[in-house]
């Protein structure tokens, strides 16, 4: 194997380590949403190279912007390859800088390629007698290859020297051009002689010689040993001017006049004022560490594995072509000592990081496997209690362990940080403990910080804040993750994996806590909003909700019928039987057999049949009424009717949602099986749905409703006289607009003029154009424009505040809730493409009436449950949808209970104008809603 001489010339090709490093960190962001992952990949490969063989000169190359030579030779050049992303080129200038605050030179020239740049320095350093090292994955670079000049690949850590050179493309470095004219390379889109494969290439090259050798000698190649060899003479003959364009545009040019020398190429002593700045803004918090120390470029070590039971120093996972190796001791907690140890540590800390790990995802039915703890950055602990299998190591007695831990868990001055605390008080709530001292979700820091920086899952934040890879099952064993339950690996397996789990959590909240700190409004929202509400949701969620199953099984068996007929109407409309569910048959009838104007199309240019085409198309044509009504029922069926029953859980007979903090951009609850939030309460399918939603025997569903809660927000936000008198005066907001806009009496609005008005009054605050407001009121676009301008007429003001968000959006990137909530709008600065700008100044208009709803609604909900909990009261929360709190309360607190429902929701937040709530009673939810 070849071996590299001390201090060799390194020449990085640039351009290949960019994009290995965006493909292998393509989720790595800042907490403002910048891509990091090319940046973190490429400077972390610099590093490993320059700890590895300490070089004196170093010169990093990227291909530069424009065409070169090549392109004006062969027009296909590289043509087939894709533009570079965006998120990849808004790396590059940032790479560029660090490349030289490192002390490194970087290169860029115009009109020539990376490889030319660097093939001329190369075979300059070596005619002077120098050693140079080429780092590239790139084969075209074996044609640099002497006994002065190697190649590193460092994706295979493959070192090529002449021999190496040889055994790997079955020629020497002398013809590797000829190689490639001959064979082609797609990579490059460089076409080679058509017919001619690798192995017929080596014959020909071995026996005859390069290209030029070849076509002087054509008539020897049908004289090989070598099948086809008539054939081949021939294709080579027919291609024989693209063999040498091929050989042009595979040659490395090595006369790129540089204004460069060797001298130049000099590592020079960081800039470390510059990297610490770089760091700080693309959150490098380990690199900013290590190089506030000094030690940013100096060698890490890497140990091994000891045996028994405590783990140190294990290689964790690897990601593209850069191993992340563990520097952190992890203990198994097998007995009582080790047990009381950890305990003193804990309560001496006053806070720890902890997880669960449990069999399943259901905190109803999961069994607890084990615990584990960490206190600081690379230690940890696993405890494991309920193990159930052969190699298991003695476990400790489950009741022994709880009687240590319940105090600890369950001591309010110690703090809790976690990942989705929901789901762990969910487990322990089931063995008697009731966390207190809730203090830190790192699932929720994320999300308060930047609510659309991208998943606030622990493996997501990870890469981002950490620049680090997490274990997975299938790192962990090569059997996989569904072919070993988690209860069934080794205890280190389990161990270790917990162990990094927690560990990590602790770093993250050591990352993300000083950055909400920074801001006093984002604390206030996370100390008095976002954390309070974790135990409230996990009740909820704990309670879930009775369903009459016979209701809902009878409610399919009618829609079957319905369904059937349905269907039956359509294909007397269209004249033939074809299938309602298929995209491609609707499109054939109705565009193909009916001849119906196309009104839309796909993105791959097939003529549209989704929701909104259909809607325009019913108005004229009977058939895209059908096909509509066919599909809302057939996925009420499917989503709600058919699926309810079988969500009930078998232990508590009720269905349990899981409700989500850190989904939505708004701040705004989400929930998941089932998705409570999208049952249609307009039309009487959906509402049969929620009469299935039933109240227990003595007990009733009382569900209470802010009253156009954003429409008040808006008011106080405006500070627009007519909506604020309108709302302090108890109007009909929507028959006082109705009389505004359609010049009538206010006594005299029908009830089509106020159905009108709450779609303009809705519509306006969600960004709606009078393009859209014209197809939802059914009228012509100059009417809904008229509509629209005498309504801010009317409220002025209303107007005035979109065009100061849209200007606060625009400079500062985000708007905020009246608590202080940042509402991140990524694309406002969209200068490509203007329609996701228009979206996000829409979004930027209506987000902080969304989401200040949506914690005022939070509100609410933390102080009813502090009025349940405290007062041991029989009512349950049992659900959230949008503005609407449902309740099951038993029979004898019924009244009081009304009265402090509406006055806890509608004193939780101070407005401008009031709040309003409706509160409404019966046996199901939709008598009471």
């Amino acid at each position: 194997m070849v071996k590299i001489t001390n201090n060799p010339l390194i020449l990085v090709d640039g351009s290949s380590y960019l994009y290995r490093a965006y493909y292998a960190y393509p989720l790595l962001k800042n907490s403002i949403g910048e891509p990091t992952g090319a940046i973190y990949g490429v400077l972390n490969m610099l590093k490993s190279i320059l700890k590895q063989y300490k070089p004196s000169h170093v010169a990093v190359v990227f291909d530069a912007k424009g065409k070169t030579f090549r392109d004006q030779l062969f027009k296909k050049y590289k043509s087939h390859r894709p533009s570079m992303p965006k998120d990849l080129s808004d790396q590059i200038i940032p790479i560029y800088h660090m490349v030289k605050a490192m002390g490194l030179t970087q290169l860029s020239i115009n009109g020539v390629e990376a490889d030319d740049v660097i093939g001329t320095l190369a075979l300059e350093a070596a005619r002077n007698g120098r050693n140079v090292l080429i780092s590239s994955s790139d084969k075209d670079m074996a044609q640099l290859v002497s006994s002065k000049i190697t190649i590193i690949n460092t994706m295979s850590n493959t070192i090529l020297g002449p021999e190496e050179v040889k055994l790997k493309f079955g020629v020497p470095p002398a013809l590797i051009i000829d190689y490639l004219a001959l064979i082609g390379d797609n990579a490059d889109n460089i076409p080679g002689v058509i017919g001619i494969g690798e192995k017929s290439a080596k014959v020909l090259l071995r026996e005859i010689g390069g290209v030029a050798a070849l076509y002087q000698q054509l008539d020897k190649v049908s004289t090989l040993n070598l099948r086809g060899a008539k054939t081949i003479a021939a294709k080579l003959e027919k291609h024989r001017e693209v063999a040498f364009l091929s050989y042009q545009l595979a040659t490395i040019k090595t006369d790129v006049p540089l204004d460069v020398s060797y001298d130049h190429l000099i590592v020079k002593a960081p800039m470390v004022q510059t990297l610490t700045l770089s760091f700080q803004r693309y959150e490098f918090q380990r690199w900013l560490n290590d190089l506030k120390i000094g030690k940013w470029l100096e060698k890490g070590k890497i140990s091994g594995v000891s045996p028994g039971l405590f783990i140190r120093h294990r290689p964790i996972a690897v990601e593209g072509t850069m191993q992340v190796f563990l520097k952190d001791d992890y203990q198994i907690i097998d007995n009582m000592i080790m047990l009381n140890k950890w305990i003193t540590t804990i309560r001496n800390a006053g806070a720890f990081a902890f997880n669960t790990k449990t069999d399943g995802l259901d905190t109803l039915t999961a069994n607890l496997l084990g615990l584990c703890f960490s206190v600081k950055p690379g230690k940890a602990a696993y405890l494991p209690v309920g193990h159930n299998y052969l190699n298991t190591p003695n476990q400790l007695n489950w009741n022994a362990v709880l009687a240590l831990l319940k105090p600890v868990f369950q001591d309010s001055g110690i703090a809790k940080i976690s990942q989705n605390l929901k789901f762990e008080c969910g487990i322990l709530k089931r063995h008697g403990i009731e966390i207190t001292g809730i203090t830190f979700d790192i699932m929720l820091e994320s999300y308060v910080l930047n609510s659309v920086a991208g998943h606030h899952d622990k493996t997501s934040l990870a890469h981002r804040f950490l620049a680090h890879s997490g274990i997975d099952f299938e790192k962990i064993d090569s059997k996989g993750y569904h072919q070993m339950p988690f209860d069934q690996m080794t205890m280190e397996q389990v161990a270790l994996y917990a162990a990094e789990e927690t560990n990590v959590t602790l770093r993250l909240h050591q990352q993300l806590w000083p950055r909400i700190k920074e801001s006093p409004e984002l604390k206030k929202i996370f100390e008095e909003v976002e954390i309070p509400l974790v135990p409230v949701l996990s009740r909820i969620e704990r309670s879930g909700v009775l369903i009459d199953e016979s209701m809902l099984v009878s409610h399919s068996l009618e829609l079957v019928q319905r369904l059937k007929k349905l269907e039956e109407e359509a294909h007397q409309l269209a004249q033939e039987p074809f299938n309602l569910s298929s995209t491609k048959q609707i499109q054939i009838i109705l565009y193909d057999k009916q001849q119906i104007s196309v009104l839309k199309k796909t993105p791959g240019g097939a003529p549209s049949t989704n929701e909104e085409v259909l809607t325009a198309l019913a108005v004229n044509y009977p058939l895209p009424k059908l096909i509509l009504e066919y599909r809302s029922l057939a996925k009420l069926k499917s989503t709600y009717i058919d699926k309810l029953p079988k969500m009930i859980n078998p232990l508590s007979k009720r269905v349990h949602t899981s409700y989500h903090q850190s989904v939505t951009a708004t701040g705004r609850l989400s929930s998941s099986d089932p998705n409570l939030q999208n049952i249609p309460v307009r039309n009487n399918e959906g509402r049969r749905i929620r009469k299935a939603f039933i109240a227990p025997p003595g007990a009733l569903i009382v569900a209470a409703d802010y009253s156009q809660i954003e429409l008040r927000i808006m008011a106080h936000l405006s500070q627009d006289p007519g909506l604020l008198h309108a709302f302090i005066d108890g109007q009909d907001i929507h028959r006082t607009t109705a009389a505004e806009v359609f010049r009538v009496p206010l006594k005299k609005v029908n009830y089509d003029q106020r159905r009108s008005a709450k779609t303009i009054n809705f519509g306006l605050i969600y960004g709606m154009t009078a393009f859209g407001l014209a197809r939802q009121l059914s009228v012509s676009r100059s009417e809904a424009q008229k509509y629209i301008n005498l309504y801010f007429e009317r409220y002025p003001e209303v107007l005035n505040y979109m065009e100061r968000t849209r200007k606060q959006a625009s400079i500062q990137g985000y708007v905020t809730t009246l608590d202080g909530r940042r509402l991140y709008l990524p694309d406002i600065h969209h200068s490509g493409n203007s329609r996701k700008k228009k979206v996000a100044e829409r979004a930027a208009i209506n987000a902080p009436m969304q989401g200040t709803a949506a914690d005022i609604i939070k509100r609410a909900m933390i102080a009813l449950d502090t009025w349940i909990q405290e007062e041991s009261l029989p009512i349950r929360i049992i659900m959230q949808v949008h503005d609407e709190l449902i309740f099951e309360v038993h029979h004898t607190a019924l009244e009081n209970a009304i009265i402090r429902i509406k006055a806890l929701m509608e004193g939780c937040f101070t407005l401008d104008v009031p709040l309003q709530v409706t509160v409404g009673v019966g046996n199901n939810w939709d008598q009471a809603h």
